[in-house]
Formats: structure tokens, C-alpha cells, sequence
């Protein structure tokens, strides 16, 4: 919430017009080429569990900064599936990240975008149903659709999972969540039924409140929710808010997540030298870095996290450099 001792230092980085960059729009947040990830995942029928064998636990949670699977490992699996969450934890990476929106009778599921069309059959199983909107099916009838053959016929049958059964397998697999809600606009009172959702299934303990969960979203108003319903959770603002407007982001947030194409040294430092809403300095997790020059970039502006669809590049580069 305020400036860390070193007055000189933030003074001349809060006087620096230049670092006071515009904040990224939503909109602008660009949706992985189907070839390297994507959106998509829903509900009820799903692989049978018994048929994945559970991996020893990953080890990603060593790298420094942080490496997360975008959308779980969306470069090699269809994105927001449980192939992808467990494709990341075949690779040796703890942390994954999800999308979450709402269903027609008010089921939560694992889907980047707003509508089926991208990540699923749902033009087929559905044709009169334009434009496929999330909140327009039921979980029952999203529960039909193939959410992996538009990736590759290897995860033809892929289903959309719903959040109770994403948090499940993240369990099981030894992970941990940087879990977004998307467009909570469109889904009044998402933020409580989602950590309602949490909550049964085991993920406002302690022990993973500590270390295993952050919750983030483009909107400050949904931010801000999480905060007041759960004041102990770790949450991110998405953006790069200007350099004065931190210590507003501060008394809820506690990262700054910003595009890597948006930030610098300077801005990192600027987030850093104040205290989030637990007392503990700001953080960064920057996306969405897919090559190793734009890994080795990012990690040299002093970032806490990378949110990656190839997760294995950027942690080799982190690596190797």
C-alpha cells in the first residue's frame, strides 16, 4: 500500500513520465493461435480418472521467476482441458492457469472465451444456437461437446470441464491455481459462487490460501470483490496501470499482472517498491511469453512469474541464460 524506504529510488521512478504506461485494455489480451493454445473446457463426462496416472509431484515451483502453464501446457494440449493441467504436470510444472465463466443454469466452467465456437463442435451439435454463447447453454448440453478436436484428433473427445472438476484434478495432480475470472461482468455474483466452489473442494485451507492459489481478473471491480469476501487470498490485478496509480491497486491486489510488451525495468521496480494488501511487496507475473528471447527479456526486468503456453521454452531459457 505505500512506498518502501527508499524514497530516492521511487521518487525518480514515480517523476519518470515515460514509465507511466497506458493500461492494457482487456480486449487487447490476445488469444493464443490454435497451434500454440486456447480456450475452451467444460463439464460433466470426462476421461475417466483412473485412466490418467498421477505423475510425481512437479518441481516448475523452483524456477525463479515463476514459470505457469498457460491454460495448463495449451502449446501441446487443447487449452482450459484436464489434458492440458495434465500435460503441464507430465512436464514437471506445478503451477497452471485457468479461465472461468458461467453456464445457462449456473454451472461454472473452464472456457476462455465468452463463446463455444472456438474450442469445441458446438456449431455442429448445436447449429441453430448462434452465436454459442457460454451463458446460453446449459453445463448438461456443454457437457456433449468435443473440446480437443479442433486441437488435434489425438484429444478428440476432450471435454469442457466444470470447475469442481478442474480444481479436483489440479488436486490430484500436485498443483497449484492462478485462477481468472473472465468477463465477471457478464455473470453477477461469479466471484462468490467461484469461492464458494473453492471452498468445497478443499482450496481455502491454510495451507493452499498460503502458497497454491492466486485469483486475478481484468476487471478491479471483481479484485475487489474476492478481497473483501476473502481478504486472506492472494489476488491480481490484470494491466499495467500507471506508476500512480499503484498504491489504488495496492489496497486490493497483491500483483500487477501485465503483458510482457507493456512493461520495463523501471516499471517492474515501480511495482515492487510497494506493499500489496498482505503487507508483502507487489509482484509481477508477466504473459504471455511463448519464445526464449522474450523469456530471457522478461526475467531481466526482475518479474515473479511468466504465464506461458510453452512452458518448457521458457523455463530452458530461464535456465540457460
Amino acid at each position: 500500500m505505500y512506498a518502501r524506504a527508499a524514497a530516492a529510488a521511487t521518487a525518480a521512478l514515480l517523476g519518470a513520465g515515460a514509465l507511466v504506461l497506458p493500461t492494457a485494455p482487456a480486449a487487447a489480451r490476445t488469444p493464443a493461435a490454435p497451434a500454440t493454445g486456447g480456450a475452451g473446457a467444460l463439464v460433466l463426462p470426462t476421461a475417466p480418472a483412473a485412466a490418467r496416472t498421477p505423475a510425481a509431484p512437479a518441481t516448475g515451483d523452483h524456477d525463479r521467476p515463476l514459470v505457469v502453464a498457460h491454460r495448463g501446457a495449451s502449446a501441446y494440449a487443447p487449452e482450459n482441458t484436464l489434458a492440458a493441467i495434465d500435460k503441464a504436470r507430465d512436464m514437471g510444472f506445478r503451477w497452471v492457469e485457468n479461465d472461468v465463466q458461467r453456464t445457462k443454469d449456473g454451472e461454472l466452467v473452464i472456457m476462455h472465451d465468452d463463446n463455444l465456437k472456438r474450442t469445441t463442435n458446438v456449431e455442429e451439435v448445436f447449429p441453430g444456437r448462434s452465436p454459442w454463447k457460454v451463458k446460453d447453454f446449459t453445463a448438461a448440453e456443454i457437457a456433449k461437446l468435443d473440446a480437443g478436436s479442433w486441437f488435434s484428433p489425438k484429444y478428440a473427445g476432450e471435454r469442457v470441464p466444470t470447475l469442481a472438476q478442474y480444481m479436483r484434478r489440479v488436486s490430484r495432480n500436485h498443483q497449484k491455481l492462478v485462477f481468472e475470472f473472465k468477463k465477471p461482468e457478464l455473470y453477477p455474483g461469479i466471484e462468490k459462487q467461484g469461492l464458494r466452489v473453492l471452498r468445497e473442494t478443499g482450496w481455502l485451507d491454510k495451507h493452499h490460501v498460503k502458497s497454491k492459489l492466486v485469483i486475478q481478473s481484468f476487471s478491479a471491480d471483481s479484485v475487489k470483490t474476492v478481497h473483501k469476501l476473502r481478504p486472506d487470498v492472494k489476488t491480481g490485478f490484470l494491466g499495467t496501470p500507471s506508476i500512480a496509480d499503484l498504491p489504488a491497486y495496492a489496497e486490493f491486489a497483491d500483483q500487477i499482472n501485465s503483458t510482457h510488451t507493456s512493461i520495463s525495468t523501471a516499471y517492474v521496480a515501480a511495482i515492487h517498491a510497494f506493499k500489496g494488501p498482505h503487507g508483502k511487496p507487489l509482484e509481477i507475473f508477466t504473459w504471455t511469453v511463448n519464445d526464449a528471447a522474450n523469456a530471457r527479456r522478461a526475467a531481466s526486468f526482475g518479474v515473479d512469474g511468466i504465464i506461458t503456453n510453452t512452458p518448457d521454452v521458457v523455463r530452458k531459457a530461464l535456465r540457460d541464460h
